[in-house]
């Protein structure tokens, strides 16, 4: 039986239940998306058949030199490969519209969704043409709020205790941003928050407090389903950029300071997620979309403080200057802030 799914703007089907998504009703003709897992269509077949194209400058290496991540392509172009060290591997079609996923040895049904949600999507985005930052976003005041910063500089541990306090998600680790008129908006991801055993410990005083993204995976994850924690099902309008920067113990942190535009260009191009895959007619189409966004969002920098004891300071600062913010532009007119 299939069911269907939503997730940064894709309606998925999928024959098999996808753990994170719930499942929603749609045309059954009419789906962006389509999952399978196992055993290979024949269609894959056919595209596997194809001469492929190694991409080394793609690898992702581990430390010991293996790589984690090859990305190939086969028939010209027609289909692209991503595999995993531990032998999980998708295939998809370069319009973004079919993917088959296969566990590698030993693994799980579950193991090839977490990899599908996260790095798997971020590069079906790309081939759509979308702008994805690696970014969370919250929604504050009937707008989203975007938490960019490099990897491990706390954005989603930021994003989960700004929804502790009542502030719904829209995002987690990949914003995909779209226009609509004049105004930016932030697509939807999927309801919940992974978060590394520190975070959740951070938030609930025990990395057991919530459970795992998958059996043997170690991060764990946030229910974004109305009882510790929320999720925003619809777009929002985008209100502003926080680039998460590095840790101070200064007495002043945390603190936030307006980032000039060149600044705020140059270190969007470097968060955007998966940039490494990208060929140089998408990171040509990205600067001219960076340049576009940062024009008409205003970008901060965040200093967060150094001791992780003052995480709920740094959720108090960010919500006080969001809706300072909305203030001045729904004065100035800028953007629509209801809700």
């Amino acid at each position: 039986m299939i069911s269907f799914y939503r997730a940064y703007g894709f309606t998925i089907a999928s024959a098999h239940t996808i753990p994170a998504l719930e499942a929603t009703a749609c045309d059954p003709a009419t789906p962006d998306l389509t999952l399978e897992i196992g055993s290979p269509p024949a269609r894959t077949l056919e595209a596997l058949g194809n001469r492929a194209i190694s991409r080394p400058p793609y690898l992702r290496y581990r430390g010991d030199h293996h790589p984690t991540l090859t990305l190939k392509e086969y028939g010209s172009g027609k289909f692209f490969e991503l595999a995993y060290a531990d032998g999980t591997r998708f295939l998809m079609d370069v319009d973004a519209t079919h993917v088959w996923g296969q566990p590698g040895p030993g693994l799980s049904h579950d193991d090839v969704f977490v990899y599908f949600l996260g790095p798997i999507m971020g590069f079906l985005l790309r081939l759509r043409g979308r702008l994805a930052l690696h970014a969370s976003a919250v929604e504050i005041g009937g707008c989203a709020f975007a938490i960019s910063g490099e990897t491990g500089a706390g954005k989603s541990t930021t994003a989960a205790a700004l929804a502790r306090r009542g502030h719904a998600v829209v995002c987690e680790d990949i914003c995909t941003v779209q226009d609509s008129s004049a105004t930016k908006f932030v697509i939807p991801g999927y309801p919940r928050i992974s978060l590394w055993p520190d975070s959740v410990t951070q938030l609930f005083s025990s990395p057991e407090a919530l459970p795992e993204i998958a059996p043997g995976w170690e991060k764990r994850y946030l229910a974004l389903d109305g009882r510790l924690a929320s999720f925003r099902h619809n777009p929002a309008p985008l209100a502003a950029i926080y680039m998460l920067a590095g840790r101070s113990r200064d007495e002043a942190a945390p603190s936030i300071q307006p980032l000039p535009k060149r600044e705020s260009a140059l270190a969007l191009v470097q968060n955007t997620y998966m940039n490494y895959l990208l060929t140089k007619e998408q990171r040509a189409a990205e600067f001219y979309a960076i340049g576009n966004l940062v024009g008409e969002v205003e970008c901060y920098r965040v200093i967060p403080h150094a001791d992780p004891a003052r995480l709920a300071d740094l959720a108090s600062v960010l919500e006080t200057h969001a809706g300072n913010l909305l203030r001045e532009l729904n004065e100035a007119a800028r953007i629509d802030v209801q809700p």
